[in-house]
Order: C-alpha cells, then structure tokens, then sequence
C-alpha cells in the first residue's frame, strides 16, 4: 500500500524513511516516528499524525492503536529533552543566556519566575503548539519540574493534539496530506508572533542601552 501516492511534499528523505516505518510495523512504528519528531523537528508532525491516521483507515493499525501509540511517542521523546534541560542545569543554562547579545541576569530571572508560575499551563498548552511542542520540555527539566506532573501534562497535551491530527488524516482519507497545509498557516502565524516578540525585546532593549549611556 503506497500511503505517498498523492502529496509529492512528503515524499523521500527522512518522511519516506518514517512511511516505510509505518507500512513496516504500524502503530509501535508510528509511535516511534513521533518521538523522533520530538527530538529531530524537521521530522513535521502535520504529516507523521494524517498519515498515521490514513494508515488506520486502510486497516494497517487500529485509530485508536495509532492515537496511543503517537501519544506514547510523544511522551518518550519530550522525556529525553526534559532530562537533557535537567542536564544542562539553571547555572548552564544562565552561563549561556548571560553571554548572548542584549541578555541581562534580570532577564534569565524573569524567565524563571514566569515559569515557576505558569510552567504547568506552559507544558500542557506548549504540546499543542508548532515549533515550541518539542522545545518547552527543555525549561521544564532546567527549572526540575516534577516528573509525574510533567508528564500527565505532557501526555494530556500531546494526546490533544495527536488524536486532531490523527482523526483528520483518518476522515480524509487519500487526502490526509491536506492537514499539513493548514497547520503550516498556523506555524507560520507563531513564526511572526515570535519574530515580533523578538524585534519588541531587542527595540527595547536597545532604547533602554541609550538611554543609560544619555
């Protein structure tokens, strides 16, 4: 069964790799293609989670089999980056930030409190979001949130997400790879909302530079 017979996009390279995967041995292979897309993000999960799906309504994994099994990739592979941030540390980590252009101690504080505060929302709502899904299990195992709350959030998160983009592929059918089109006008929206956060601290930042030096 050729699950790439219609979108050329996701054919060949690393997604060819995970297809073949998934054709191999279904739902265990969709899991781990997951938690690959954690740790290697050009890896889309807008194709793996359609596909998975596709893959349940030709009969190759059950949906439910395919929902778990991509929710369960997804803890393991947030799993592996929490403890690669706990690795690194808060004293890494601020040696790091401290060194980057226009960051300031203050700055690295602020974070860190933030996510003391919000860090629960952060985690759960994080999995549901393009590009920051993978990278908020980093500040999670820097700052040494608990592992069991971690986890409940991620899975609840991931398995939010996991079951929309699963149960698209699995409704469209032959055209699941029209999933990755929407979701890459969302990525796209958090791309520039991100680029304007960043042009606002670096404005600011600067201002208050010349203003010191005034």
């Amino acid at each position: 069964m050729n699950f790439l017979a219609q979108p050329e996009t996701a054919t060949g390279g690393l997604v060819g790799w995970v297809t073949d995967l998934m054709e191999a041995i279904g739902g265990p292979g969709a899991g781990l293609a997951v938690a690959l897309e954690n740790l290697f993000p050009p890896i889309p999960s807008e194709v793996i989670l359609p596909l998975a799906g596709f893959a349940a309504a030709q009969g190759s994994m059950s949906l439910l089999g395919a929902i778990l099994w991509t929710t369960l990739g997804s803890v393991v592979g947030a799993v592996v980056l929490y403890y690669l941030g706990a690795w690194l540390g808060r004293e890494r980590t601020r040696a790091i930030a401290v060194r980057l252009p226009l960051v300031k101690v203050a700055d690295v504080d602020r974070t860190e409190a933030w996510f003391a505060r919000h860090g629960t929302k952060a985690v759960f709502l994080g999995r549901m979001v393009p590009i920051f899904r993978s990278f908020i299990s980093l500040p999670a195992g820097v700052e040494r949130m608990p592992l069991l709350p971690f986890l409940v959030l991620t899975a609840l998160g991931s398995l939010i997400w996991n079951t929309a983009l699963v149960l698209a592929g699995y409704l469209l059918g032959r055209s699941w790879w029209l999933v990755e089109s929407y979701i890459g006008i969302f990525q796209k929206v958090v791309i520039v909302a991100v680029l304007v956060a960043v042009v606002w601290f670096v404005a600011t930042r600067i201002r208050r530079l010349r203003r010191a030096r005034a």
